[in-house]
């Protein structure tokens, strides 16, 4: 059998193509230790990650307007609805588009935290893994919604640099230049941004304090990230 290929974004976070366990690309080396590992829930992935929710708004307010056009020009009633009916059902089929993508790369994704690194398994058609060691991390944020879910938001310190496109969707959406991978819509109960927070202080040899939602641990000396 092949060895798994390897890509580089950049000479501190390596990728992997295959995997031996799930969500790993290898065994654990002894001396480091499973900590938490997770999905992101479907709904919140899609409704943020995929922006299907904007979508949703956007398409809504076009119909408006092509209502309030049409009546305006005087077009009859059996000429709006017919015009408003192929434009609902071209927006419906996009918004399905939207809601599969997010689905399936909600099933798809694996998220690993360890006593080193994060792990991150993303991709839909074609798979990667991203190790992000806790010796890249500049910081971690978090934002809880409404749902019961957080986003754990990892800002990279430079020079290292991931793909924001490899990432999608479980990258912050402003962080085009500079991606920040995120760790989308995991359960609030399970207190991911918490034991982050507190394996990489546990690393750096320093306290954390409980972390309170749009807060931010950071390492000595960086400057925290806000979401």
């Amino acid at each position: 059998m092949s060895e798994p290929k390897h890509y580089h974004l950049s000479p501190d976070i390596p990728e992997h193509e295959g995997e031996p366990v799930p969500g790993l690309p290898e065994r654990l080396p002894p001396g480091e230790n499973l900590l938490w590992q997770g999905r992101p829930e479907g709904r919140g992935l899609t409704a943020r990650g995929m922006g299907l929710r904007a979508v949703t708004w956007y398409f809504g307010a076009l119909l408006a307007l092509q209502a309030g056009l049409g009546v305006y020009q005087g077009a009859g009633l059996v000429q709006v609805g017919g015009g408003l009916v192929i434009s609902a059902a071209i927006g419906l089929v996009g918004l399905g588009l939207l809601w599969s993508i997010g689905r399936a790369a909600a099933r798809g994704a694996i998220y690993t935290i360890t006593d080193h690194r994060v792990v991150m398994r993303v991709g839909i058609a074609l798979p990667m893994i991203i190790n992000i060691p806790f010796t890249v991390i500049e910081s971690v944020a978090r934002v809880e919604h409404a749902d019961g879910t957080e986003d754990v938001v990892l800002r990279i310190m430079k020079p290292a640099r991931l793909s924001w496109i490899a990432l999608w969707p479980h990258v912050r959406a402003a962080s085009i230049l500079h991606p920040e991978p995120m760790l989308r819509a995991v359960p609030q109960a399970q207190g991911a941004a918490q034991l982050l927070a507190r394996a990489i202080a546990a690393s750096a040899g320093v306290a954390v304090q409980p972390m309170a939602a749009a807060e931010a641990s950071t390492r000595p000396g960086h400057a925290a990230v806000t979401a």
